[in-house]
């Protein structure tokens, strides 16, 4: 199982960034909101889904992160250089906690749920989560429980009650245009 940071301050791709982070407590959201701005890198990062294939990282481009607390997943809207939501990342988590120095984490349990901009829903690496399994990697709670946190996922975006599609697109205008978001 691996161990994820807010900050990626291990991607080698990105010459160039910005990372903010920021605890909220609201009526629409606890836990932690981070924001990554990408200035300079070495190549624009491409991800095929079905028979397209998007631009997810690229100079100008930034992903705002949500680490929901006492949640099992990680919520991750990536945007483009014009603030276009590209797509929302879900990854399913055993733990997430936060580091001395504030920057949040999640223990990733290899089970993904992508939604693109025009509403494609696709579920990602059941084989790793398989192979994870297989090699005693994890557990079988743990796997039980990335299955449980996804099929919970996909119902929710299914029955239109995911609430982090208009949280995101909400936050990204409001907490960083208007300057309220602060780096840590």
């Amino acid at each position: 199982m691996k161990r994820k940071f807010g900050d990626r301050a291990n991607w080698r791709r990105i010459t160039r960034r910005h990372f903010a982070c920021r605890y909220v407590e609201s009526r629409e959201f606890n836990g932690f909101i981070t924001l990554y701005t990408i200035y300079g890198l070495k190549e624009p990062l491409w991800k095929s889904y079905g028979r397209h294939t998007y631009r997810i990282a690229d100079k100008g481009y930034s992903w705002l992160q949500y680490f929901p607390k006492d949640s099992h997943y990680i919520v991750t809207a990536m945007f483009d250089d014009k603030q276009n939501i590209i797509q929302w990342y879900i990854d399913t988590c055993k733990v997430q906690g936060v580091t001395d120095q504030g920057v949040p984490w999640f223990d990733d349990l290899y089970l993904d749920v992508v939604v693109l901009w025009n509403g494609e829903v696709f579920l990602l690496d059941e084989d790793e989560l398989d192979e994870a399994l297989e090699h005693s990697d994890i557990t079988d709670s743990e796997y039980n429980l990335a299955w449980a946190t996804a099929n919970t996922l996909l119902r929710s975006i299914d029955a239109h009650a995911f609430p982090y599609f208009s949280l995101s697109l909400k936050h990204r205008a409001e907490l960083f245009h208007n300057g309220d978001f602060r780096r840590k």
